[in-house]
Protein backbone atom coordinates (compact mmCIF):
# COMPACT_ATOMS: atom_id res chain seq x y z
CA UNK A 1 0.00 0.00 0.00
CA UNK A 2 2.49 2.32 1.00
CA UNK A 3 4.82 1.47 -2.47
CA UNK A 4 1.58 2.41 -4.34
CA UNK A 5 0.91 5.50 -2.79
CA UNK A 6 4.97 6.51 -3.26
CA UNK A 7 4.01 5.39 -6.95
CA UNK A 8 1.04 8.12 -7.31
CA UNK A 9 3.17 11.20 -5.47
CA UNK A 10 5.87 10.40 -8.03
CA UNK A 11 3.64 10.44 -10.67
CA UNK A 12 1.78 13.26 -9.66
CA UNK A 13 5.33 15.14 -9.39
CA UNK A 14 6.01 14.57 -12.89
CA UNK A 15 3.44 15.50 -14.16
CA UNK A 16 3.13 18.85 -12.09
CA UNK A 17 6.94 19.86 -13.29
CA UNK A 18 6.01 18.82 -16.96
CA UNK A 19 3.22 21.02 -16.46
CA UNK A 20 5.42 24.07 -15.47
CA UNK A 21 7.37 23.32 -18.08
CA UNK A 22 5.25 23.39 -20.80
CA UNK A 23 3.42 26.48 -18.59
CA UNK A 24 6.65 28.37 -19.08
CA UNK A 25 7.41 28.23 -22.50
CA UNK A 26 4.05 29.11 -23.39
CA UNK A 27 3.99 32.12 -21.02
CA UNK A 28 8.16 33.05 -22.79
CA UNK A 29 6.15 32.19 -26.20
CA UNK A 30 3.80 34.72 -25.41
CA UNK A 31 6.25 37.22 -24.19
CA UNK A 32 8.17 36.96 -28.06
CA UNK A 33 5.29 37.81 -29.67
CA UNK A 34 5.02 40.71 -29.80
CA UNK A 35 3.17 42.22 -32.72
CA UNK A 36 5.96 44.57 -34.14
CA UNK A 37 4.51 47.52 -36.42
CA UNK A 38 7.83 47.97 -38.85
CA UNK A 39 11.01 45.98 -39.78
CA UNK A 40 14.26 47.14 -40.70
CA UNK A 41 18.18 48.09 -40.51
CA UNK A 42 20.21 50.31 -38.86
CA UNK A 43 22.65 52.20 -40.83
CA UNK A 44 24.75 55.49 -40.40
CA UNK A 45 25.70 58.45 -42.70
CA UNK A 46 28.93 57.37 -43.96
CA UNK A 47 31.54 59.54 -45.05
CA UNK A 48 34.77 58.79 -46.97
CA UNK A 49 37.56 61.36 -46.83
CA UNK A 50 39.62 61.52 -49.76
CA UNK A 51 42.98 63.05 -50.46
CA UNK A 52 42.89 66.72 -51.93
CA UNK A 53 46.81 66.25 -52.60
CA UNK A 54 49.22 64.15 -53.92
CA UNK A 55 52.38 62.76 -52.46
CA UNK A 56 53.89 60.63 -50.16
CA UNK A 57 51.47 59.90 -47.08
CA UNK A 58 54.60 60.15 -44.63
CA UNK A 59 52.60 60.66 -41.41
CA UNK A 60 48.89 58.71 -41.49
CA UNK A 61 47.58 58.34 -37.64
CA UNK A 62 44.31 56.36 -38.64
CA UNK A 63 42.95 52.75 -37.10
CA UNK A 64 39.80 51.25 -37.95
CA UNK A 65 37.38 51.11 -34.84
CA UNK A 66 38.98 54.54 -33.40
CA UNK A 67 36.59 57.11 -32.54
CA UNK A 68 38.46 60.81 -34.15
CA UNK A 69 37.55 64.13 -33.10
CA UNK A 70 36.10 66.82 -35.53
CA UNK A 71 39.26 69.15 -37.26
CA UNK A 72 41.74 66.28 -35.64
CA UNK A 73 44.84 66.22 -38.23
CA UNK A 74 45.50 62.80 -38.64
CA UNK A 75 47.93 62.53 -41.29
CA UNK A 76 49.94 64.91 -43.83
CA UNK A 77 51.38 64.32 -47.34
CA UNK A 78 55.02 65.06 -48.11
CA UNK A 79 55.00 69.48 -48.94
CA UNK A 80 58.58 69.54 -49.72
CA UNK A 81 57.89 70.52 -53.34
CA UNK A 82 55.36 72.81 -52.57
CA UNK A 83 57.54 74.82 -50.01
CA UNK A 84 60.37 74.87 -52.49
CA UNK A 85 58.17 76.15 -54.92
CA UNK A 86 56.82 78.63 -52.70
CA UNK A 87 59.98 79.50 -52.04
CA UNK A 88 60.97 79.90 -55.58
CA UNK A 89 58.24 82.61 -56.09
CA UNK A 90 59.29 84.64 -52.57
CA UNK A 91 62.85 85.42 -54.57
CA UNK A 92 60.88 86.70 -57.67
CA UNK A 93 58.82 88.90 -55.43
CA UNK A 94 61.65 90.10 -53.28
CA UNK A 95 63.66 90.60 -56.55
CA UNK A 96 60.77 92.30 -58.62
CA UNK A 97 60.02 94.45 -55.62
CA UNK A 98 63.68 96.07 -55.62
CA UNK A 99 62.63 97.37 -58.78
CA UNK A 100 60.28 99.44 -56.98
CA UNK A 101 62.52 101.78 -55.13
CA UNK A 102 64.71 102.57 -58.37
CA UNK A 103 61.31 103.39 -60.25
CA UNK A 104 60.48 105.80 -57.43
CA UNK A 105 63.99 107.36 -56.67
CA UNK A 106 63.39 108.13 -60.78
CA UNK A 107 59.64 110.05 -60.20
CA UNK A 108 61.18 111.69 -57.12
CA UNK A 109 64.07 113.16 -59.74
CA UNK A 110 61.58 114.16 -62.24
CA UNK A 111 59.10 116.00 -59.86
CA UNK A 112 62.11 117.59 -58.43
CA UNK A 113 63.47 118.85 -61.56
CA UNK A 114 59.61 119.96 -62.37
CA UNK A 115 59.17 121.87 -59.38
CA UNK A 116 62.78 123.93 -60.62
CA UNK A 117 61.31 124.32 -64.09
CA UNK A 118 58.14 125.80 -62.90
CA UNK A 119 59.88 128.49 -60.82
CA UNK A 120 61.70 129.24 -63.93
CA UNK A 121 58.41 129.62 -65.65
CA UNK A 122 57.04 132.27 -63.04
CA UNK A 123 60.31 134.00 -63.29
CA UNK A 124 60.61 134.09 -67.19
CA UNK A 125 56.40 135.08 -67.60
CA UNK A 126 57.29 138.39 -64.85
CA UNK A 127 60.09 138.87 -67.38
CA UNK A 128 58.46 138.85 -70.38
CA UNK A 129 55.74 141.14 -69.21
CA UNK A 130 58.30 143.81 -68.36
CA UNK A 131 60.10 142.89 -71.89
CA UNK A 132 62.90 141.50 -70.34
CA UNK A 133 62.23 138.20 -71.90
CA UNK A 134 61.41 136.55 -75.02
CA UNK A 135 58.12 134.60 -75.59
CA UNK A 136 60.55 131.61 -76.86
CA UNK A 137 62.15 131.52 -73.48
CA UNK A 138 58.70 130.79 -72.10
CA UNK A 139 57.72 128.16 -74.92
CA UNK A 140 60.86 126.71 -73.95
CA UNK A 141 60.26 126.20 -70.36
CA UNK A 142 56.71 125.23 -71.06
CA UNK A 143 57.92 122.26 -73.45
CA UNK A 144 60.36 121.13 -70.72
CA UNK A 145 57.54 121.04 -68.04
CA UNK A 146 55.45 119.15 -70.54
CA UNK A 147 58.38 116.66 -71.04
CA UNK A 148 59.17 116.37 -67.46
CA UNK A 149 55.72 115.05 -66.99
CA UNK A 150 55.13 112.84 -69.89
CA UNK A 151 58.75 111.24 -68.47
CA UNK A 152 56.92 110.94 -64.86
CA UNK A 153 54.10 109.66 -66.33
CA UNK A 154 55.90 106.68 -68.43
CA UNK A 155 58.10 105.57 -65.06
CA UNK A 156 54.56 105.56 -63.40
CA UNK A 157 52.97 103.16 -65.36
CA UNK A 158 56.36 101.04 -65.26
CA UNK A 159 55.55 101.05 -61.80
CA UNK A 160 51.71 100.21 -61.93
CA UNK A 161 53.10 97.12 -64.16
CA UNK A 162 55.91 95.94 -61.54
CA UNK A 163 53.34 96.42 -58.73
CA UNK A 164 50.50 93.80 -60.79
CA UNK A 165 53.79 91.64 -61.02
CA UNK A 166 54.25 91.51 -57.64
CA UNK A 167 50.16 90.98 -56.84
CA UNK A 168 50.36 88.41 -59.37
CA UNK A 169 53.36 86.07 -57.24
CA UNK A 170 50.83 86.79 -53.90
CA UNK A 171 48.18 85.42 -55.56
CA UNK A 172 50.77 82.49 -56.76
CA UNK A 173 52.29 81.69 -53.10
CA UNK A 174 48.37 82.05 -51.49
CA UNK A 175 48.33 79.36 -54.30
CA UNK A 176 50.77 77.35 -53.18
CA UNK A 177 49.83 77.63 -49.27
CA UNK A 178 46.28 76.29 -50.07
CA UNK A 179 48.05 73.86 -51.53
CA UNK A 180 49.60 73.01 -48.48
CA UNK A 181 47.29 73.20 -46.09
CA UNK A 182 45.89 70.61 -48.16
CA UNK A 183 48.14 68.37 -47.46
CA UNK A 184 47.37 68.31 -43.80
CA UNK A 185 44.74 65.40 -43.52
CA UNK A 186 42.30 66.68 -41.06
CA UNK A 187 39.26 64.63 -39.88
CA UNK A 188 35.82 66.64 -40.76
CA UNK A 189 33.49 64.54 -38.60
CA UNK A 190 33.26 63.12 -34.94
CA UNK A 191 33.15 59.59 -35.62
CA UNK A 192 34.41 55.88 -35.81
CA UNK A 193 36.81 54.68 -38.57
CA UNK A 194 35.17 51.69 -40.60
CA UNK A 195 37.41 50.71 -43.09
CA UNK A 196 40.94 52.31 -43.79
CA UNK A 197 42.01 52.36 -47.40
CA UNK A 198 45.88 52.92 -47.15
CA UNK A 199 48.63 53.05 -45.12
CA UNK A 200 51.46 55.25 -44.07
CA UNK A 201 54.41 56.12 -46.85
CA UNK A 202 51.98 55.11 -49.84
CA UNK A 203 52.17 57.29 -52.46
CA UNK A 204 48.07 58.81 -53.11
CA UNK A 205 46.69 60.85 -56.28
CA UNK A 206 44.45 63.57 -55.32
CA UNK A 207 40.86 62.63 -54.87
CA UNK A 208 42.30 58.59 -53.61
CA UNK A 209 39.91 57.59 -51.08
CA UNK A 210 41.63 57.21 -47.32
CA UNK A 211 39.27 56.08 -44.73
CA UNK A 212 35.85 56.21 -43.91
CA UNK A 213 34.09 56.87 -41.29
CA UNK A 214 30.81 57.32 -39.56
CA UNK A 215 29.19 58.84 -36.58
CA UNK A 216 27.97 56.10 -34.03
CA UNK A 217 26.08 57.76 -31.71
CA UNK A 218 23.46 58.23 -33.39
CA UNK A 219 22.58 55.43 -35.68
CA UNK A 220 19.25 55.36 -38.00
CA UNK A 221 16.54 52.74 -38.59
CA UNK A 222 15.15 52.22 -41.95
CA UNK A 223 12.17 50.73 -41.76
CA UNK A 224 8.44 50.16 -44.04
CA UNK A 225 5.33 50.93 -43.09
CA UNK A 226 2.58 49.91 -45.08
CA UNK A 227 -0.24 52.54 -46.56
CA UNK A 228 -2.52 52.48 -44.01
CA UNK A 229 0.18 52.82 -40.90
CA UNK A 230 0.86 56.72 -42.33
CA UNK A 231 -1.99 57.75 -40.08
CA UNK A 232 -0.26 56.85 -37.26
CA UNK A 233 2.96 58.55 -37.88
CA UNK A 234 4.60 61.83 -38.28
CA UNK A 235 7.49 63.77 -38.07
CA UNK A 236 9.60 64.16 -34.46
CA UNK A 237 7.30 61.02 -33.35
CA UNK A 238 8.47 58.78 -30.43
CA UNK A 239 8.42 55.43 -31.08
CA UNK A 240 9.76 52.14 -29.15
CA UNK A 241 12.88 50.48 -30.80
CA UNK A 242 13.04 46.61 -30.04
CA UNK A 243 15.97 45.04 -30.91
CA UNK A 244 17.02 40.73 -30.02
CA UNK A 245 18.42 40.05 -26.34
CA UNK A 246 17.58 36.57 -26.72
CA UNK A 247 15.25 34.03 -28.10
CA UNK A 248 12.90 35.24 -25.81
CA UNK A 249 13.50 38.58 -24.56
CA UNK A 250 14.23 41.98 -26.63
CA UNK A 251 16.21 45.42 -25.66
CA UNK A 252 14.04 48.64 -25.86
CA UNK A 253 15.14 51.79 -26.86
CA UNK A 254 13.58 55.28 -27.52
CA UNK A 255 13.49 56.59 -30.77
CA UNK A 256 12.07 59.70 -32.86
CA UNK A 257 10.89 59.05 -36.58
CA UNK A 258 13.22 61.88 -38.40
CA UNK A 259 12.17 61.24 -42.76
CA UNK A 260 8.75 59.71 -44.10
CA UNK A 261 9.18 59.18 -47.65
CA UNK A 262 6.47 60.97 -50.23
CA UNK A 263 6.85 57.93 -52.68
CA UNK A 264 5.61 54.34 -52.27
CA UNK A 265 8.15 51.32 -53.41
CA UNK A 266 7.71 47.72 -53.30
CA UNK A 267 9.28 46.20 -50.00
CA UNK A 268 12.94 45.66 -50.24
CA UNK A 269 14.27 42.36 -51.12
CA UNK A 270 15.96 41.72 -47.43
CA UNK A 271 12.49 40.57 -46.66
CA UNK A 272 12.37 36.93 -46.57
CA UNK A 273 9.18 36.00 -48.17
CA UNK A 274 8.02 37.04 -51.71
CA UNK A 275 4.60 37.57 -50.45
CA UNK A 276 5.86 40.59 -48.64
CA UNK A 277 8.28 41.84 -51.11
CA UNK A 278 5.68 42.35 -53.94
CA UNK A 279 3.99 44.99 -51.59
CA UNK A 280 3.96 48.76 -51.66
CA UNK A 281 5.80 49.80 -48.80
CA UNK A 282 7.03 53.57 -47.29
CA UNK A 283 10.16 54.03 -46.02
CA UNK A 284 10.43 55.33 -42.53
CA UNK A 285 14.00 56.51 -40.93
CA UNK A 286 14.13 56.51 -36.92
CA UNK A 287 16.77 57.91 -35.27
CA UNK A 288 18.02 56.15 -32.14
CA UNK A 289 20.85 57.17 -29.56
CA UNK A 290 23.31 54.43 -29.79
CA UNK A 291 24.19 53.08 -25.84
CA UNK A 292 27.43 50.93 -27.77
CA UNK A 293 25.28 47.96 -28.76
CA UNK A 294 23.73 48.89 -32.30
CA UNK A 295 25.61 47.72 -34.84
CA UNK A 296 25.19 49.26 -38.75
CA UNK A 297 23.19 46.76 -40.16
CA UNK A 298 21.74 45.02 -37.40
CA UNK A 299 18.59 44.04 -37.63
CA UNK A 300 15.42 46.13 -35.85
CA UNK A 301 11.69 46.74 -35.47
CA UNK A 302 9.52 49.46 -33.68
CA UNK A 303 6.22 49.66 -31.72
CA UNK A 304 4.50 52.61 -32.71
CA UNK A 305 3.54 54.60 -29.59
CA UNK A 306 -0.74 55.10 -29.95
Amino acid sequence: MKNRRNKLTGILLVGLYISGILLVGLLSSCSKQIESDAFGNFEAIETIISSEATGTLISFNIEEGQIYQMNEEVGIIDTLNLHLQKNQLLASKASVSSKIANILSQIAVYKEQKTTLLKDQERLQALLKDGAATQKQVDDINGAINVTDKQIASIETQNSGVLNEIKSLEWKSKIIDDQISKCKITNPIKGTVLEKYVEQNEFVNRGKPLYKIANLEVLELRVYVSGTQLSQIKIGQKVTVLTDKSKTENFENEGIISWISNQAEFTPKIIQTKEERVKLVYAVKVKVKNDGRLKIGMPGEILIQK
